[in-house]
């Protein structure tokens, strides 16, 4: 391994544990967030960061294993295409959750609160998470790595989602629409399954 591939794979490291770290505590703040506002969207986007957290530990090991391993082609390939499912299947699962929830909290008429600690949060992640992705994206593409890219993908829905908690908790505030978290939440299951589908199938893109 030459000192450019060497240098990008250490900087990938630093970053996925910064993300790693970042996750942690964005799960644990919009659960129960979520949880004590009833809040379909912040509960969704702590679950995000749990994937997120997972799919991330999964790509620390992939990069650590090249590092270490790096004349071994076949296991780095190997830990590649671990990850890249990883990833794909926990955004699926997500969609999932995203769907049944939604549906039931309609039928049920159940609204959202707001959450000032939960508003904090979101606003935290529209600007890091962007931030996270581009270099995750440049770092994958010139190591080769389309799990790792995915992955900065992930942290870009994990945006949208942010975005859309501070959309649905504005509208559900101001005009008191009790089904905008939910209909919100259901917006982005387009862009959850759309990547969870490139990550299960990188063949196709």
């Amino acid at each position: 391994m030459n000192n450019d591939n060497l240098r990008l794979i250490n900087k990938g490291i630093q970053i996925e544990s910064l993300s790693i770290a970042w996750m942690a505590v964005e799960f644990f703040v919009a659960l129960v967030s979520g949880v004590l506002a009833h809040s379909l969207l912040l509960v969704a986007l702590g679950l995000d960061s749990l994937i997120e957290l997972i799919s991330g530990a999964f790509l620390l090991w992939r990069l650590q294993t090249e590092k270490k391993q790096s004349d071994n082609e076949e296991k780095v390939a190997r830990a590649e295409r671990i990850a890249s499912y990883v990833v794909g299947t926990a955004l699926m699962l997500l969609a999932v959750f995203v769907i049944f929830s939604s549906i039931y909290r309609l039928i049920t008429r159940q609204s959202a609160e707001a959450s000032v600690l939960g508003i904090a949060l979101v606003i935290g992640s529209c600007v890091l998470m962007p931030v996270l992705m581009i270099a995750k994206k440049r770092i994958g593409q010139a190591i080769g790595s389309d799990a790792l890219i995915e992955d900065g993908m992930c942290n870009l829905v994990c945006a949208y989602m942010a975005f859309t908690v501070l959309i649905g908790a504005g509208f559900t505030a101001l005009v008191n629409w009790w089904w905008a978290d939910s209909v919100a939440a259901l917006v982005l299951v387009f862009f959850i399954v759309s990547e969870g589908w490139e990550a299960l199938h990188p063949d196709e893109e």
